[in-house]
């Protein structure tokens, strides 16, 4: 979800003074990233078209059987399609208050949080308006906090599949078998792949460059593109009867699916740079719904498959679910390596939101030793998160309840309210925003409540990949051989 674009010329005078230095600085630090259209020479639709998909698609894509396992084979795909319509939705509310806010106030372009934060200045209540600079910080901080949980999940993801691929290539053959589980100690512990991939991330994140960054997104880009490739050409073949699958579960692992399912759409926060960036922005509607929809065919494509396939087994990434052999080895390599380059584009984000506020707190001299510093310890930080908290789809489910339902849920409808009444708004209009920002705030409330509850349970490490067990997949104890 790195955002490719930025306005330079935002203004905020309607700041008190120390917050208004703050961003003029950091809108200094970031001017390379901060490009309108006509500099760029625009993209055209297919190449927003390939951004949308990419920002979209990320290790929330894997967990989607298990999410399906989470809320039932009919609850599931029609639940994740009402999501998906009403995160495009939400979307849409957002292109629609940032162009009205630009037009307002005579911008080229403004961000999200430059969205909340004009918003919340020229709204009728004055005590909002002399706290406009907190809705800024507010989805600043919810942008990291959902950045840094992508990050994570990468670290886990990156980490098991490594950790399967090694220790099963004793084992690997070319006869594709369906996997038998066992749940055996491995050879070496998660943790120290955790650690090993560390070094070469650190790496990695010391690029500044966008441009040179893209090269990895189109890396990332053809591997994600092979892996799902082979990933359906194993899924489609031989389906057992679903007739033994509930239709519905309980609604304690539904809310695990929640926070799954918003997990999954990871680009609510690049729509407004991919607009601005346009060489036709006027195109921008047509792009995202066609974009949006071929994302959700193939979640509930993939969701409902791989739970159909897998049934009771299915487990926190499909990967851990595919015959050891070498073909289907390989999805683990292809996109292992597209999470690798794909976490420096996901890191963008954060980093050029912290960065410009560490810098600004030293003299120019220490300007590269604060830079370097910062990513290396952001980078670490999402290392010791993975190592703390071993549970890929909890984490996923956990970050997807707290941060994602508020930034794709609840703020766009709040700021359409804001931005608009009470003109221009009917009173159907107002409800709907209530119900959607009230809907998204009890699945973040529950959904948080029910992963955080269910990573303090005490693991039984004999029965932890028991198929009569929801998958709570112990990543630091178990792994999966296949016999």
């Amino acid at each position: 979800m790195s955002r490719l674009g930025r306005d330079s010329n935002s203004d905020s005078s309607s700041l008190d003074d120390g917050s208004k230095s703050l961003l003029e600085r950091s809108t200094n630090v970031t001017t390379e990233n901060v490009r309108p259209a006509e500099e760029a020479n625009g993209l055209s639709r297919m190449q927003t078209l390939i951004h949308l998909l990419k920002c979209n698609i990320g290790t929330g894509l894997l967990g989607l059987p298990l999410a399906m396992k989470n809320a039932g084979l009919l609850v599931g795909p029609l639940s994740l399609l009402g999501i998906g319509v009403l995160t495009v939705h939400c979307m849409v509310i957002l292109l629609n208050c940032a162009h009205h806010l630009s037009q307002r106030l005579q911008k080229t372009f403004v961000n999200y949080e430059e969205a909340m934060m004009y918003s919340l200045e020229t709204s009728p209540n004055a005590w909002l308006r002399t706290h406009s600079v907190w809705g800024r910080y507010t989805v600043s901080f919810l942008l990291i906090t959902t950045q840094l949980g992508f990050c994570s999940v990468y670290f886990m993801f990156m980490a098991d599949n490594l950790q399967q691929m090694v220790e099963e290539a004793h084992m690997t053959s070319n006869n594709c078998q369906p996997r038998k589980l066992l749940a055996l100690a491995p050879v070496l512990d998660i943790h120290f792949y955790m650690l090993s991939i560390l070094p070469f991330l650190i790496l990695l994140v010391f690029i500044h460059n966008l441009k040179l960054l893209s090269i990895f997104s189109s890396l990332a880009n053809i591997t994600t593109l092979g892996s799902m490739a082979l990933i359906f050409k194993y899924i489609i073949q031989e389906i057992p009867d679903p007739s033994n699958l509930p239709l519905v579960a309980s609604w304690q692992t539904f809310l695990l699916f929640f926070g799954t399912a918003v997990f999954t759409f990871e680009g609510v926060g690049m729509v407004l740079p991919l607009k601005n960036q346009m060489r036709n922005p006027q195109q921008f509607p047509f792009v995202l719904y066609l974009g949006m929809s071929l994302v959700i065919i193939l979640y509930i494509c993939l969701g409902t498959l791989g739970y159909m396939k897998f049934g009771s087994s299915t487990q926190a990434s499909i990967t851990l679910n595919l015959p050891n052999c070498w073909l289907y080895q390989s999805v683990k390599l292809l996109y292992s390596v597209s999470i690798f380059f794909t976490y420096a584009l996901q890191f963008h984000v954060p980093a050029e939101i912290i960065l410009p506020f560490a810098i600004s707190q030293v003299s120019e001299s220490w300007t590269l030793f604060i830079d370097l510093s910062v990513r290396i310890a952001l980078v670490c930080l999402t290392c010791v998160s993975a190592i703390l908290i071993p549970h890929l789809n909890l984490v996923i489910s956990f970050v997807g309840s707290v941060s994602s339902s508020a930034l794709a849920l609840i703020i766009p409808p709040l700021l359409e309210l804001i931005t608009f009444y009470p003109k221009d708004m009917s009173c159907i209009t107002i409800a709907k925003d209530i119900m959607i920002s009230i809907l998204g705030l009890l699945g973040c409330v529950c959904g948080t409540y029910q992963a955080l509850y269910e990573l303090i349970q005490p693991i039984d490490h004999s029965t932890a990949n028991s198929t009569n067990l929801p998958s709570r997949l112990n990543l630091g104890f178990t792994t999966v051989l296949c016999v």
